[in-house]
């Protein structure tokens, strides 16, 4: 189904996966035009883990929305999967981050009305996913995220870290190129943090691209790249 996928909507999976030349983005504050990237470079390859970090204001979430097609650069390129991105209207945009992008966001975004097998389920409702199909998929995603005593439970009746297990397995839910985590830990306790790391760097082991903003210098520590960000700028990647 990857393959088949990748070619409708475009991708070559033999380049790298994201590949960000010069890439600017700002912002019209009335009268004041607000640089808040500027001149960024970034090639990611798949099964790349990468941690970026940076402190309040430097630039991170806007990068991040750049790599999830959430906005579009005031100028340069975005490669992503070997399309340029950067040119794609909004519905083409929209059918990449539903087809290709998995989210997790610090605020775990679920909804109140559905179970756990429901909310994992949503985005393979839009990928054209038969009813068994989609509910044999979320509960083996689940199952592997440690929730298959709690299919039926609703957000409300589930810890912050197991809030998030059910958001990684939605982030999952249409196999994604790359996964994007805004502050995956940044709500939870020292406990359950620890047990969404374990996830994310089990991710990494069977293949999966992630990218995870993060003050968390145990994500950091495990990510295979970390890529600095300063006042718009890349200060230092390695």
């Amino acid at each position: 189904m990857t393959g088949d996928k990748d070619r409708a909507i475009g991708f070559d999976t033999d380049s790298p996966i994201l590949v960000m030349d010069r890439l600017c983005k700002n912002y019209e504050l009335g009268t004041v035009e607000l640089k808040v990237l500027r001149d960024i470079e970034l090639t990611i390859n798949e099964g790349d883990y990468v941690a970026i970090m940076g402190p309040s204001g430097s630039g991170k979430s806007t990068l991040l929305n750049m790599i999830g097609c959430l906005d579009r650069p005031t100028s340069g390129d975005y490669w992503l999967g070997g399309q340029n991105v950067a040119l794609l209207d909004d519905d083409q945009l929209s059918m990449i981050r539903g087809a290709r992008i998995g989210f997790i966001f610090q605020s775990f975004n679920l909804i109140n009305q559905l179970n756990v097998v429901e909310n994992i389920e949503v985005p393979m409702y839009y990928q054209g996913y038969s009813e068994s199909e989609s509910a044999e998929r979320a509960i083996e995603l689940a199952t592997m995220v440690g929730l298959e005593e709690r299919l039926d439970h609703r957000p409300s009746e589930l810890s912050g870290g197991q809030q998030q297990r059910v958001a990684i397995a939605r982030a999952l839910a249409n196999d994604p190129l790359i996964i994007l985590a805004d502050e995956p830990t940044g709500n939870l306790d020292s406990e359950s943090g620890a047990e969404i790391l374990k996830i994310l760097v089990d991710l990494h082991k069977r293949g999966k691209t992630l990218i995870v903003v993060t003050h968390d210098e145990g994500i950091a520590e495990n990510a295979g790249r970390v890529v600095e960000i300063f006042d718009g700028r890349i200060k230092r990647q390695s």
